[in-house]
């Protein structure tokens, strides 16, 4: 079963950083670098800590999505949302198998994934928080916009993994990247692509909304009117 968040107990292993002390077994050697993405040409520690914190986005993605789907009060949202995650769970064991081909540990969790966590559960928090505001579309709106913000990153990632692709000589090392790209940069740009076009739906639908109109009376024409948009009507 995928390790979604790599702790101790898992195995998870790291380096020394400031305000960040690793057991000596759990330390993983620096010479470790030096052997990944053998005959690549390209930084191997950079590469190593750079799938490290593109993993820890995609992992942070899962929680994410099983958290938006559970909150969201809406069918059609609920389905998309389920729809990502299952890929999402799939792209954080692409990126483990490209991790381990490169000759690397997935269970490294580098000083920049230690950043991109904490980034990430903040962002993670603040869905949460909205889940209890008393508006629906005011709380879907807010866990969409959480969806696209990550899904922005996540299209970053692949792109750039992409691009590196065409700077790497033919062997071992291109053609796991390749391998990887070819299989989720295509998902990404379908995630990133229908979070933008439905935050702005959402968006516009609040904007053009009355202020006199009765919360009660709003709320039902606004689910009315984002089960339209999602579903293509609108």
């Amino acid at each position: 079963m995928t390790v979604i968040t790599p702790t101790k107990n898992d195995g998870a292993i790291g380096v020394s950083a400031p305000m960040t002390e690793v057991p000596p077994e759990q330390t993983l050697d620096p010479a470790a670098f030096e052997m990944f993405a053998p005959g690549s040409g390209l930084n191997g520690q950079f590469l190593a800590d750079t799938l490290s914190a593109f993993l820890a986005h995609e992992q942070c993605g899962v929680h994410l999505y099983r958290t938006v789907a559970g909150a969201s009060e809406n069918p059609v949202l609920q389905g998309k949302y389920r729809q990502f995650l299952a890929q999402t769970e799939q792209h954080v064991a692409v990126l483990e198998r490209l991790i381990s081909a490169l000759g690397g540990n997935p269970y490294y969790v580098s000083p920049t994934a230690r950043l991109v966590h904490a980034m990430n559960t903040g962002m993670l928090q603040g869905v949460v928080l909205a889940a209890g505001s008393a508006e629906p579309l005011v709380r879907e709106l807010a866990m969409l916009e959480a969806v696209l913000l990550a899904e922005t990153k996540d299209h970053a990632d692949w792109s750039f993994l992409g691009e590196l692709v065409d700077h790497v000589p033919d062997g071992q090392v291109r053609q796991a990247l390749a391998a990887a790209v070819q299989e989720v940069e295509p998902e990404e740009d379908d995630h990133v692509g229908w979070a933008k076009d439905m935050w702005r739906k959402m968006s516009m639908l609040q904007a053009r909304s009355t202020m006199t109109m009765k919360i009660a009376d709003f709320t039902e024409k606004a689910m009315a009117t984002l089960k339209n948009t999602v579903t293509g009507g609108g």
